[in-house]
């Protein structure tokens, strides 16, 4: 056994899970555990918690502002159970209507998807959506994606549907898979349409952050986790796992090793990287996609939490809190090379336009670049992404890029959490 950090130095008694990666699979895990009655010790590398899910103050916008943009549905089972676990309910604002506004960044053509109230099911594909040039029958096309081959792209699904492809399909299908439609694997789609619009609209309906994502998905996680006795140590990076007779025995930390008695199992919720490093022997994704975000300083502040979609633009959406417009890019492969100044260039038409500010003068900005956000969400890499459980008999496996049956989302993550909890006894 290595050296102990003084915060290792007593001797924990078995039956202790040690959950590594605070991001959100991990605090999924922890706190699920922590609710089950289980003694639980995270370890993060990082000074914070919150992984790609995170809030900072940035200097120049003179504001906090999250790391990127994250689109909730009240209809996301594991995010919602996540958030009543940790009391986190009043930090979030749910839309009233399954509404969302978009605008052709073209044509300067605006409508609203409307998916209505009170129809339970999949009956909402049977009404009007307020989609110009869909007619009805139009939404049908969902059930295409339900009874996808395992290697048809979306676009080969739905991408003969007309006027529906461009203004719903595609946009969704970058949103969720952040994978272009031609190359993302349709069947991808299809968990995130079943427990949505399967459910019925109002499963539909958008959820925000009111003040960040930090303030309402992970301190209330880590007040949890300290009431409950379960210590998160930070700035601990996992550099070797020991193993032993086909289970872990010890965690090899940058200073310190901390042991795995008989008893104890072990969560590794880090991202692809992390998890090669230590454990490469274990089949993963290997091709990425980037993520762009940008926020803005806008010229007056708004009271209300607003967002809208773009199709033909640079932006794929911005949204509206305070006095920022944040802007977010999905599969930026052809943006994400380009500099910070280049980038909030080629997006400010599109807040000005997507806001309705023709005339607002770009000021203060802040671009931040995700270059592996996800992996890319193909057939062929979709078959890379292992299960939970792994060789070893105390060792699971979390993150939204393990075999979840959902993409790579927040609900993913979570979910991967709770999963890896649910194993461990």
């Amino acid at each position: 056994m290595g050296r102990l950090a003084p915060w290792f130095a007593v001797t924990m008694a078995a039956g202790c899970v040690h959950v590594v990666g605070a991001g959100l699979a991990g605090l999924s895990a922890a706190t699920s555990l922590s609710n089950q009655g289980y003694r639980v010790q995270v370890y993060e590398s990082a000074a914070q918690a919150g992984g790609r899910c995170r809030s900072f103050h940035d200097e120049q916008l003179g504001c906090v502002i999250d790391n990127g943009n994250h689109l909730i549905l009240s209809g996301n089972k594991s995010t919602q159970e996540y958030i009543g676990r940790i009391g986190a309910q009043d930090r979030l604002l749910t839309s009233e209507r399954p509404q969302f506004p978009f605008v052709d960044a073209g044509t300067r053509e605006r409508w609203m998807l409307d998916l209505g109230r009170g129809m339970g099911g999949w009956r909402v594909l049977l009404q009007r959506t307020g989609i110009p040039d869909v007619r009805r029958l139009d939404l049908l096309g969902a059930l295409r994606l339900g009874f996808s081959p395992a290697d048809a792209s979306v676009q080969q699904q739905v991408g003969g549907a007309g006027d529906i492809y461009r203004r719903l399909w595609e946009p969704l299908c970058l949103a969720v898979l952040n994978t272009e439609p031609e190359h993302a694997m349709a069947r991808s789609l299809w968990p995130v349409l079943r427990e949505t619009l399967g459910v019925g609209p109002d499963a539909c309906r958008p959820v925000f952050a009111k003040t960040g994502l930090s303030h309402a998905l992970v301190e209330p996680a880590l007040g949890y986790l300290r009431e409950a006795g379960a210590p998160v140590h930070f700035n601990a990076t996992l550099k070797t796992i020991g193993v032993d007779r086909g289970r872990v025995t010890t965690l090899g930390f940058s200073d310190h090793a901390v042991d795995i008695p008989a008893g104890d199992r072990v969560i590794l919720c880090l991202p692809i990287a992390g998890v090669n490093a230590v454990l490469p022997a274990i089949e993963t994704p290997d091709a990425h996609r980037p993520i762009v975000n940008a926020h803005f300083l806008l010229p007056s502040k708004s009271d209300e939490i607003t967002f809208i979609g773009l199709i033909n633009g640079e932006a794929h959406w911005v949204f509206r809190k305070g006095q920022i417009a944040s802007v977010t890019v999905s599969a930026a492969t052809s943006l994400v090379d380009a500099t910070s100044q280049e980038i909030a260039s080629r997006l400010w038409p599109d807040v000005t336009m997507g806001l309705q500010m023709p005339d607002a003068a770009m000021g203060a900005y802040r671009v931040i670049k995700e270059k592996r956000a996800t992996f890319a969400q193909t057939p062929d890499q979709n078959r890379r992404r292992p299960g939970g459980a792994t060789a070893f008999e105390n060792l699971t496996l979390a993150g939204d890029w393990t075999a979840t049956g959902l993409p790579a989302t927040i609900e993913g993550a979570i979910r991967s959490g709770q999963m890896a909890a649910e194993g461990v006894g």
